[in-house]
Parts: C-alpha cells; structure tokens; sequence
C-alpha cells in the first residue's frame, strides 16, 4: 500500500472514529436529557407527595382545631352543670319556705325572702338554668318525666297521664339536669 492509501485509510478511519465519537456524544447528550427528564420527573413525583402529606396533615389539623372548639364549647355551657345541680335542692327549699311564709303574718319576712328568691332563680337563669314545665293533666313522657309512683286515675282521661308532680325538673341548656318526678295515672 501506498503512503497514499495509508493516509486516506488513516483519515478514513479517523472520520469514523469522529462519527462514532460524536454518535456516543449525541447518544450521551441523549441520556443526559433522559436523565435530567427522568430526574425532573422524580422530582415533581417527589413534590406531588410532599404536597398530598402536606394538604392531608393540614386537613387533619383544621378537624382537630374544629373538634377542640366544639368540646370547648360543650365544656363552657356545662361547666356549672356540678355546681347548679348542687344548688336544686336549694331552689326547692326556698319554694318549701316561700310556701311557710306566705301562711304567716310577717309580711316584711316575706318579702325579703321573696326578693331573694327571684334573684337567685334569676341569676341561676342567666346561666342557663331553665324549669322543666310540667302540669297536672300532661301526657307522661318517658324521656322527659321520672314516674316516682303510680296510682289508679281519678277518671279515664287521665290514664297515662300526670296526676301531680312531686318535685320539679330543670334543664341546662338543652340538657335536662334533673328530670322533673311525677305520678302517674294507670
């Protein structure tokens, strides 16, 4: 072979090499963008997780704060509820003496008493104490009424009815703190 050949053939296979080279540089190229795609794309799956973690975590938190206000809530109407309850036998009392002194002549003693009374029965209102109503003549109610007794009816209206009541029922709120006792006609 001839010097000749050799160059060309040394050039050839030089330009060959030079393809091949750039063919890998463009195949890496390649890869690196796949890479980079595939890296991008780790990436935002990385970031739609931490966003979901992020919206759950966040969700749970506003129930907690909504469900710990509403216990708060519910711990506020009925904070007193222990206190008041304690108080009832208080408000029959006075009922009892109010009952006394409106028999006797001193009626300077009654009204003092009286006034006291109503500001007590006013100010256990203002927290929310209510009387539970109940008259001779009511239907009798299971959830509401506590049958102490029963006694044969005067007459048939009265079958399953209130006869009298015998100590009063109060609520607090919307909750009955102590049911009203009656006696029933059968």
């Amino acid at each position: 072979m001839s010097d000749k050949e050799n160059t060309l053939d040394e050039e050839f296979l030089e330009d060959v090499l030079d393809g091949d080279a750039q063919d890998q540089n463009i195949e890496a190229e390649k890869e690196d963008v796949e890479e980079e795609k595939s890296v991008e794309e780790r990436l935002s799956e990385e970031l739609a997780k931490e966003k979901d973690k992020f919206l759950r975590l966040f969700a749970e938190f506003e129930n907690y704060k909504r469900r710990t206000s509403k216990e708060r809530m519910e711990l506020f109407k009925t904070a007193g509820q222990e206190v008041i309850v304690s108080l009832l036998p208080v408000l029959d009392d006075f009922d009892r003496a109010m009952k006394e002194l409106a028999k006797s002549d001193d009626k300077e003693v009654f009204k003092g008493v009286e006034l006291i009374n109503v500001k007590f029965r006013e100010t256990l209102k203002a927290k929310g104490l209510e009387m539970v109503e109940v008259n001779a003549g009511d239907v009798f109610d299971a959830e509401i009424h506590e049958a102490i007794t029963q006694i044969p009816a005067p007459d048939k209206k009265m079958k399953g009815k209130v006869i009298d009541v015998i100590e009063k029922g109060f609520k607090l709120g919307d909750r009955i703190i102590r049911h009203p006792k009656v006696v029933v006609g059968n």
